[in-house]
């Protein structure tokens, strides 16, 4: 089976080169090979590699940035979304298609599913909605997968963002009054490669294509992931443990609105898939496990 992920640096992408496992062919095509930005070019690129499942793993995910890069993030977003659609519906390959819980307004107390009405309160979630309908209509054979609040060992990321913060200061600032559901992008690996297992040879019209919600399990705020991180991570890295002071969304002014609860229900995917979101604590364990084995994966290298 050839997968190709649409994307090479990012988070998620770096998370599917360490899970490949053996008798996969995983190639990945980075900016220099396949530019969302520019969308006219993702046919040509795509279509020598012959995949049989392509994993969409870009996007434009600077949520602030893009309430003034509109044009940008509906470009990446949307627009180069029914692109690689297109691409494969010609070469007859699957598209597992990344999207995000902020496509919600956060109105709604329960978890949200699948059939629950969109109504995204920034511009990356907009873009990242109109993607999804960009995708499916090009691409009978698509699988959208929604995520949440991602993290992992590499890059710019809630986790890496605050063992950096950690090292410096006494005391971190972190909004108490937004809750979803923290994902590993390990596990959000370990999840496309079980659907690109199953959609390699399911033919259009089969049950498996359509929406799926698939996050971690164990719904918590932001400030609660921080203190918990933080406290696994001064057990098993010896890092320093400042204190969490809990804020409100108003206290840390932002230029995108953020849903108050944006967490996940992952039944339907669960049931499709035979595969069960593992709950935060136990995810967090693995990826500051490879945090300590992995010296280029350092959270120092984060700023901000």
């Amino acid at each position: 089976m050839r997968v190709l992920v649409i994307g090479r640096t990012g988070q998620l992408a770096r998370a599917l080169a360490a899970r490949r496992p053996a008798g996969m062919a995983l190639g990945a095509l980075g900016r220099a090979q396949c530019d969302l930005a520019f969308p006219a070019g993702i046919g040509a690129a795509i279509l020598p590699h012959r995949p049989d499942v392509v994993i969409n793993a870009a996007a434009h995910t600077a949520v602030d940035r893009a309430e003034a890069e509109r044009d940008l993030a509906f470009r990446v977003n949307a627009t180069a979304a029914g692109a690689i659609a297109q691409a494969c519906t010609v070469a007859g390959a699957a598209l597992i298609h990344i999207s995000t819980d902020y496509v919600f307004d956060g109105m709604n107390p329960l978890p949200y599913r699948e059939t629950d009405r969109a109504g995204p309160l920034n511009v990356y979630g907009a873009s990242k909605l109109a993607g999804e309908r960009a995708a499916r209509e090009a691409c009978a054979r698509t699988v959208i997968l929604r995520t949440s609040w991602l993290y992992s060992p590499w890059g710019r990321n809630f986790l890496t963002t605050m063992l950096a913060l950690a090292a410096s200061r006494p005391r971190i600032e972190v909004v108490a009054d937004q809750r979803g559901t923290p994902t590993s992008a390990l596990d959000l690996a370990e999840a496309c490669l079980a659907v690109a297992r199953a959609a390699a040879d399911a033919p259009a019209g089969a049950p498996i294509w359509g929406l799926y919600h698939c996050a971690g399990a164990a719904a918590c705020s932001w400030a609660e992931f921080a203190g918990g991180l933080l406290a696994a991570a001064h057990r098993r890295l010896g890092t320093p443990m400042p204190a969490i002071e809990p804020i409100r969304s108003a206290d840390y002014p932002a230029a995108a609105r953020r849903p108050r609860s944006s967490v996940l229900g992952c039944q339907k995917f669960e049931s499709a898939f035979a595969l069960r979101p593992r709950p935060w604590p136990e995810a967090l364990g693995q990826v500051l496990d490879r945090i300590a084995a992995d010296p280029t994966a350092s959270p120092q290298a984060v700023t901000g």
